[in-house]
This record gives structure tokens, sequence and C-alpha cells, in this order.
């Protein structure tokens, strides 16, 4: 940082100028000056200034009308502002600390008055300066530091996620396929979204991998069951969603908290004819109904140990079908518009 220092001095008497110039001259400072409010206030434009020395009593503008002005100014509202004056009465010596004045200095000079007081607050603003430079160094680093580690922890959210998925991806093959379409038909629903964000669509994609993980709670009879279910064993399925939800709703981590909206709400149908909590229309979280029809959409086109696979024009019939009972009506446009999207995905 620049350790020279600025000085404007304002008095429309010129020996004045000159006697304050010839006193704080061996300090080496860059001296400015004007006669009187205005042309300060015009100098004031084209450099910046560490001191402004102000006589109070001038034509036109006056000390007092000058400093309201620079105050005003978000450029110059922190120079520090000595008053000079031939008197130092009470009265204006308040106004001048209420308009913004750091201190006063009368005249004739004291030289050794006048160094003292201009040191003081030359050090003092250039202080001021370097701290605020500090603090915003310092909230950068801290914010640089945030985003760090929030990257670290939206990293970890999704090995978590991995992890888990993997684990049951173990216990059948052709679950752990599902689980990898789902995330991308889900994140195409989500891009082509109008009012789902590019960060949305991204969370979807990393979230969605979780939609049936309350299924490792699940008996694997009824998992693996190559029949219809019966009654009480589809009642026990059903458990997964809820079953998952018990468990994700604890965390705070955003990832995490978009796994159990999607886990908890993937089986809610628009009518409200779905489960676990019968949710309607848009009642349903727009993260549960991209993922409902990405999920029908695979399982309906795949083999399944209690299904055989439809064709991708069978299962697009039964989804189009559907619009606005099971889907949302708007993500059924997005999915006849981009069918050909879709079916690079499940062909895939």
């Amino acid at each position: 940082m620049d350790l020279s220092y600025n000085i404007l001095i304002v008095d429309d008497v010129s020996d004045n100028i000159k006697v304050a110039m010839n006193i704080l001259k061996e300090n080496n400072y860059n001296f400015s000056f004007a006669m009187d409010g205005k042309q300060a206030l015009e100098i004031v434009k084209t450099k910046e200034f560490d001191l402004i020395l102000l006589d109070i009593m001038m034509p036109e503008l006056n000390g007092f009308d000058v400093i309201k002005i620079l105050k005003k100014d978000t450029k110059t509202k922190d120079i520090p502002v000595i008053f000079l004056t031939a008197k130092a009465d009470i009265d204006s010596m308040s106004k001048g600390f209420e308009l913004g004045g750091v201190d006063y200095i009368t005249k004739p000079f004291h030289p050794s008055e006048l160094i003292s007081r201009v040191v003081t607050h030359l050090e003092l603003y250039r202080s001021k300066k370097i701290l605020k430079h500090n603090n915003l160094d310092l909230n950068v680093k801290i914010k640089q530091n945030e985003q760090r580690y929030l990257t670290e922890l939206e990293t970890s959210q999704i090995e978590l996620i991995h992890t888990l998925t993997e684990l049951m991806e173990s216990t059948s093959d052709e679950t752990g396929k599902h689980i990898k379409r789902v995330a991308q038909i889900s994140k195409l629903l989500a891009s082509l979204h109008k009012s789902v964000s590019d960060d949305e669509a991204i969370e979807i994609y990393n979230a969605s991998p979780m939609h049936d993980i309350g299924k490792i709670t699940i008996d694997k009879e009824i998992l693996e069951k190559p029949s219809r279910l019966s009654e009480e064993e589809f009642v026990a399925m059903k458990k997964h969603t809820t079953n998952a939800h018990h468990f994700l709703k604890r965390s705070k981590r955003k990832l995490i908290k978009a796994a159990d909206i999607i886990a908890y709400q993937h089986h809610e149908k628009w009518n409200g004819s779905g489960y676990p909590q019968g949710l309607k229309g848009e009642e349903i979280h727009i993260y549960g109904r991209i993922v409902a029809l990405a999920d029908v959409l695979d399982a309906l086109t795949h083999k399944r140990i209690y299904k055989d696979s439809w064709s991708f024009e069978e299962a697009r019939k039964y989804i189009v079908t559907h619009k606005g009972t099971q889907f949302d009506p708007y993500l059924i446009e997005i999915f006849e518009e981009n069918i050909e999207s879709f079916r690079k995905i499940i062909e895939s």
C-alpha cells in the first residue's frame, strides 16, 4: 500500500494556505489547495485525499456547506476533515463535529499543534483503510473456505449415496441398472422443466438413486416374489417409502434432504390415489413427481422377476394415458415433446 499522504487545504486567504504548507512540508506530504468551497469540491472529484484542512468562514460555500456535500458522496464521506477557524466558539465546534468533522485547529497556527493533529488523523485514517482492506480480504477467504467446505460436503454426500446404491445393486444387477437409468431420465425431465434450475436438475440426478433405498428394510422374500403380492405383502412393500423417510429426514444436508423427498414421495399420484400420504397435484414435490415418472417408465420397459418387459411404445401409451391421473400433466407434455431422447436412455 502507498505510504504517501495527499492533503487538501481549503482557505480563502492564500497566506493561511502557505503557512500551513510551510509547517507541514518537512513530512513530504502531497499538497493540493483551493481558495473556496466550490473549487475544493471540484478538486476532490479528480484526486483521492487522506485529509482535508477546511476553513469555516468562506464566501458562497462555507466549510459547513462543503462538509455536508462531502458526506453525501460515497467516494468522499470517509475522508477526515479538520476545521480551520479563527475562533473556537462552542457552538461552531459542536456543529462541526455533528456534521462529521474530526478535529478543530485555530488560526493563527501553532506549528507543533498543527503537525501533531495532522499526523494523528492521517495515521488513524490510514489504519482504518488497512483494517477495511484486511477485513475484505478476510471475508473473501472466509467465503472461499465456505465454498470449499460446501463442495467437499456435497461430494461426501454424493459418495454416501453411491455407497448406499451400490449396496442395493449388490442384491440385484437389474436393480442397479434401473437406478442409473432412473437418474438419467430424471435429469432429462428436470433439465427440460421450465421451473427447475440447472442446480436443481443436478441435485435430482444425484439424489434420485436413493428413491428405493427403503427396500433394504423389506423382507427379501417379498422383494423377490415372482408372482403378484398379497394384500398383506403389498402393505409391507409400501413401507419402503416411510422407512426411508424415517432415516433420511434426520439429515439437514441438501442432497440427503432431496433424497428424502424423492424416497418418500415417488409413489404419490397426481390424483391423490398414491401412497404413503395420498398427496395430490402440486402437493407432491416436483422432485417426487419427476422421479415417479422416471421410475415407472424404466420399470415398465425392463424385465422384472414378476413381469416381462414392455416395449417402449407400450410404456409410452400407458404413461400418456395416465396424464393428469397418475402423472403431472406438464411432465407428460415434456415427455411427449422429447420422446426420442427418453427412448435413447431406455434402449441404451
